[in-house]
């Protein structure tokens, strides 16, 4: 739609170097807002990752979604969020790239990979990370409202970074309304299948805690298969929710399974008493009541041993026999430009 475009001109188009000076090496995935490339600047030899952008119309075709996107990478300046370097273009208007810094494997692909879950000083090391990302964005007013492991890369020294922000919002008080149809549905926030239209840091923090619940599970903890089913596994998982424990809960069209106690700790029987306390606050129903990036970075999960483990300690794809499950593609194609 026309009022959702975005000029070149806005985002400095005329300074844009040429596609044609990086080589590409594969094609990495493909996402809603663009497929990805592994490449090579021919002139410093160095690695980077080429997200292709999709185009509506070629005479004005940057999207809200990619506005936001290259709005977001442009001002976040943290070791923890992956870096836009500058943006590329094709031979025609409407072959935009975003040059990124490389990483070697998103969250979810290495998952797959792995042969036996994350150790705890390895989770511990992953979760803080991402929560050292979520309050720096957080900080700065800004919501990523899709995080899940597959948003979520890695490099091969064990640095976490946030990805993927064609759905990221700024925020502010009092929180606005925005559709509620965002955030990948296993990991969306019941305020947001309850129908509520206010989004809040919260959103981000619910998604954290299914990650954490991925991590120690090495499945996902939410697999919902459409929004009832969604809200049915929250509620056989935490209990059924009420005015007493979420007071702006909204009403649904359909009854819930009545269920006063929750069962996390029967899903998690090995997990110390401090990481289900954490893992509680994260799932919380009533999104005031959640907890932030920074508590959790400050919670006393994280003072009792195992500690968190160095990034380098990290496992890697490089360091793991290639499995035939697979969340992205490695198909070599040739760019468009």
């Amino acid at each position: 739609m026309k009022k959702h475009a975005i000029s070149l001109d806005e985002i400095g188009y005329g300074a844009c170097r040429s596609v044609d000076e990086f080589e590409k090496v594969k094609r990495l995935g493909e996402g809603t807002y663009g497929v990805v490339y592994e490449g090579i600047d021919k002139k410093s030899k160095e690695r980077v990752a080429l997200k292709k952008i999709r185009v509506e119309k070629e005479i004005d075709p940057l999207s809200l979604a990619t506005f936001r996107e290259i709005h977001t990478l442009m001002k976040a300046k943290h070791r923890n969020i992956v870096k836009l370097k500058e943006m590329a273009v094709g031979r025609s208007i409407g072959k935009i790239y975003l040059v990124m810094e490389f990483c070697q494997q998103d969250l979810g692909n290495l998952m797959d990979h792995m042969k036996l879950p994350f150790t705890e000083p390895q989770i511990k090391c992953l979760v803080l990370q991402l929560f050292e990302g979520l309050k720096y964005l957080h900080e700065r007013f800004i919501i990523h409202r899709d995080l899940k492991v597959s948003n979520l890369l890695l490099t091969d020294e064990g640095i976490l970074k946030i990805a993927d922000f064609g759905l990221t919002r700024g925020f502010g008080e009092p929180a606005m309304k925005m559709t509620p149809r965002v955030v990948t549905l296993w990991y969306r926030p019941p305020e947001l299948l309850f129908g509520d239209e206010r989004q809040t840091p919260a959103l981000d923090m619910w998604a954290a805690g299914c990650i954490l619940g991925e991590l120690i599970k090495h499945e996902p903890l939410l697999p919902g298969k459409d929004e009832i089913h969604q809200i049915r596994l929250i509620v056989n998982l935490l209990g059924t929710p009420n005015k007493t424990i979420w007071p702006d809960m909204k009403e649904l069209e359909f009854e819930l399974k009545e269920q006063s106690f929750n069962r996390l700790r029967s899903v998690f029987p090995n997990l110390s008493e401090e990481c289900l306390a954490l893992l509680k606050r994260l799932l919380a129903y009533d999104p005031k009541r959640r907890i932030s990036a920074v508590e959790c970075m400050n919670h006393e999960y994280f003072s009792k041993p195992p500690h968190a483990c160095e990034p380098s300690l990290m496992p890697s794809l490089k360091s793991l026999t290639r499995s035939s499950r697979t969340r992205s593609s490695t198909i070599d194609l040739d760019f468009e430009v």
